[in-house]
Formats: C-alpha cells, sequence, structure tokens
C-alpha cells in the first residue's frame, strides 16, 4: 500500500467511526487532517501550512514544538509517566502546585488537581456545597449565575452554563435547577450605573438562603458569546457574596495566564474569589490538566463536620507529565515580557479590525487583550467560512455569529495581520 492511499485510508476510517466537537456523526462538517505543527503554524496532510488563530482552542500560548516544553516532558518521562495520586505524591506535582499558589490571588492556599477545566467546575461546586453542608446550612445548594456563560460540559458545569443560547439546551429539563440572570451590559468602568448590578442584587437577597455561590467568568465570557463586561459588576458581585455569606466560584479556565492582559482577569477588578478554576493555557496547550483552588477559609469550612474528605479522584489527576510541562510553561511564561506581548496584540487587533465596523454584515467589534471578536447580524456558515479562512492561511473556528481570534502570545506582527486581514476579507463578504 502507497504511502498516499494509506493516509487517504485512515482518513476515511476517521471520518466514518470518530466523532467531533459538537458535530454530528451521519452528517459532519469537514475536519482539516494535521500532520504537524510549529511555532504559530499548523501543517496539514497535503502541505498547506496556515497560522492558527485559535491557540487550540486557547490552550498554545506559547505555540507549538516549544523547546522548553518539549524538554519538560523528555526530562520527566524517563522517570516516570503517571502514577497513581491516591496514597502516592510526586515532586512535579509539589512544584506545580507551589509555582500556581505563588501567582494565583494571594487567598488562594489550597488546590485540587483535574484533568480538564469541566472536571475543574465539578470540583469547585462540590466544594462549595460541601463547605455548606459541613457548617450546618445543607439547605445552601444551589448556584446563581450569569447568562451567556459557560463552563464545560460534565451535568453538573452545563447546569450553570446559559440554559436558553448556551449549548446543553437539549438537557435543561435533567440539569441541576440553578438560578440565572441577566449577563451584565456594562462593557467599562465609565459606563456603570448601579443599576447594572440590580437584577443580581435582587436574586441575592431574594435567594441567598438557598444560594452556595455565585459562579462566573470574570470580565470575559467566553464560549456563551464572547461577551466582555466592566470590572466594576465583579466587584459588585464580590461585595454581594460578602454581605449576604455566598462563596464566590471564579472559572478563569478560558482567561487565566496571561490571554486578556492580566494574569488572571479577576485581577482587572482587584478582587479575590473563594474559589477559582484554572485549565486550557496551564499546560501550555501540551496536556489536559486543570485545579480548582480554594481559600483557607473554603477549606476550614469542608472539615468543619470532623471529616472534610473532598469527594472526588480522578485517575489521571495530578499526572507528573502534565505537571512537569504544566510547570515549564509558567515558568516560560512569567521569564517572557508577557504583558508587553499581550499589549501589542491588543493594540494591533484594534488598529487592524476596527475597520470591519463599517460593514454593514457586522453587528460588533469586541477586542480584549489577545482576544478579538467580530460578532456578525446573522449567524456564519461555519463550513463556508473556515474554507475561505484556509485559502487565506488562517485557521479559526467560527461559532454561532462570531468570528474571532486568540492567536498565541509569540506570534509576530505580520502574521497576526493575515489573521485579521484573512477576518476583514471575509466579512466583507457577508
Amino acid at each position: 500500500m502507497s504511502s498516499s492511499s494509506a493516509s487517504t485510508n485512515w482518513i476515511s476510517f476517521e471520518r466514518q467511526h470518530v466523532w467531533h466537537p459538537y458535530a454530528s456523526m451521519k452528517s459532519p462538517i469537514p475536519v482539516y487532517p494535521v500532520k504537524r505543527a510549529e511555532g504559530v503554524y499548523l501543517e496539514f496532510e497535503d502541505g498547506r501550512r496556515v497560522i492558527d488563530g485559535m491557540s487550540s482552542w486557547w490552550s498554545a500560548i506559547h505555540g507549538y514544538n516549544v523547546p522548553e516544553l518539549n524538554t519538560a516532558i523528555q526530562t520527566q518521562i524517563k522517570d516516570m509517566s503517571h502514577v497513581m495520586f491516591g496514597g502516592l505524591t510526586h515532586r512535579p506535582a509539589a512544584q506545580l502546585a507551589e509555582k500556581l499558589l505563588e501567582i494565583a490571588p494571594s487567598n488562594m492556599n489550597h488546590l485540587f488537581f483535574s484533568d480538564s477545566g469541566s472536571v475543574s467546575v465539578e470540583v469547585a461546586m462540590k466544594m462549595a456545597l460541601q463547605f455548606w453542608q459541613a457548617t450546618g446550612k445543607p439547605k445552601k445548594n444551589r448556584l446563581l449565575t450569569i447568562r451567556s456563560g459557560y463552563h464545560g460540559d460534565t451535568f453538573g458545569a452545563m447546569s450553570v452554563c446559559d440554559p436558553d443560547s448556551g449549548m446543553h439546551h437539549l438537557f435543561s429539563n435533567i440539569l441541576a435547577q440553578q438560578l440565572f440572570v441577566d449577563a451584565p451590559t456594562a462593557t467599562c468602568d465609565d459606563e456603570w450605573h448601579d443599576s447594572h448590578i440590580e437584577a443580581l442584587e435582587s436574586a441575592v437577597k431574594k435567594h441567598h438562603h438557598e444560594l452556595a455561590a455565585v459562579i462566573l467568568e470574570p470580565i470575559v465570557q467566553g464560549a456563551g458569546g464572547m461577551r466582555f463586561y466592566a470590572p466594576e459588576f465583579l466587584r459588585q458581585v464580590r461585595r454581594l457574596c460578602d454581605e449576604y455569606d455566598l462563596l464566590l466560584i471564579i472559572d478563569e479556565i478560558a482567561t487565566g495566564f496571561g490571554r486578556t492582559g492580566a494574569m488572571f482577569a479577576c485581577e482587572h477588578a482587584d478582587i479575590e474569589p473563594d474559589i477559582m478554576c484554572i485549565g486550557k493555557a496551564l499546560t501550555g496547550g501540551y496536556m489536559s490538566l486543570a485545579a480548582t483552588l480554594c481559600s483557607a477559609h473554603v477549606c476550614d469550612g469542608i472539615h468543619n463536620d470532623g471529616s472534610g474528605v473532598l469527594m472526588h479522584g480522578p485517575t489521571f489527576m495530578a499526572n507528573p507529565l502534565a505537571c512537569a510541562v504544566a510547570l515549564a510553561s509558567i515558568e516560560l511564561l512569567l521569564a517572557s515580557d508577557w504583558k508587553m506581548d499581550v499589549a501589542k496584540i491588543e493594540g494591533q487587533l484594534k488598529a487592524e479590525l476596527n475597520v470591519c465596523r463599517q460593514l454593514d454584515a457586522v453587528a460588533d467589534v469586541r477586542i480584549k487583550g489577545a482576544i478579538g471578536v467580530i460578532e456578525m447580524h446573522q449567524a456564519i456558515d461555519v463550513e463556508l467560512v473556515q474554507k475561505e479562512l484556509i485559502n487565506l492561511g488562517v485557521w479559526l473556528r467560527p461559532f454561532g455569529k462570531l468570528l474571532y481570534t486568540m492567536p498565541p502570545f509569540i506570534i509576530s506582527g505580520p502574521q497576526l495581520s493575515r489573521i485579521t486581514s484573512a477576518i476583514t476579507q471575509v466579512c466583507a463578504k457577508y
């Protein structure tokens, strides 16, 4: 069998048997086989190269095939690739935990490793529920959140995603029934009026006796709509949680590790959560790893009933390979001038995407840190638009009415211009 026919055979088999995210098995949209990745480029099996403007769903902040991260994995695998974390521990987990608590909000004192962002949200919810059970208030067992949010695909996480416009409305009738208020409309503190917090404040006042926590994405709502909101809204949420004795869970899975211009997006509001979820860019896009951090107050509360056993334990939690590469990724980020890099990306996105505001088909242009969003008036034909973008040498993953980019921090000016030019050309055709 020739190498070309072998290549075709595996692609054909994959198309017939392997599901892709949020896709149909019977009528799937095209997928593009990747042979290798280097820097900001993806190389397809047919030899075409495209600039990855998505950082592999926001995780590959250093780009691909990074020497420092390759070395971290190669060094670690010589000792062990995995060992169960139940009853055992290892240096990579301890070193990573120390580094994470060093860079996290100052009140974060403990953490729980898991293997995906969704699971880190599940753990955060368990922490909140167990906190109130252990402190003698078991009726505080619901969560409050804002619409247009997204927190993952597992059942607990789905229950706090937008129940109407989100991806999980099919399951609404069987999910835990949480409380939702409208998403914030103020996009910066200059636009702030107290009316912007009234809906959430009213819900807290009415339901605080049954609420365990408020959960939300800080400053940037990701897959639920790529919306940005004013830091003052987050400050007001922190105030209300303190006033009405609620825990605050911050989901930094998409926003953490510099994406918004701060190490963690909650820093824009100068607040500290009680519980914080991290993932995605944690390993620089190399392996699946996540963590749920919490304050000493939350940890002590969970132990208040004398047991304090947190009822969760993924098989691959604190995987040594993942921990080793995560530590290397954070050290590489801290050694770089990442704030300047993100600021340059933000400035260039503003300069080169704002022209899209003049297009009739464009409803809005939003830019925050290394995030550039074009919202169209009408839903995007993903299959058609991706094909057009690839022909222009760019890989993006539109959804709904949104065409957006979250490029690796290492991207050069000309490479970023290739992305913004492709976006502008595609939008101009609508």
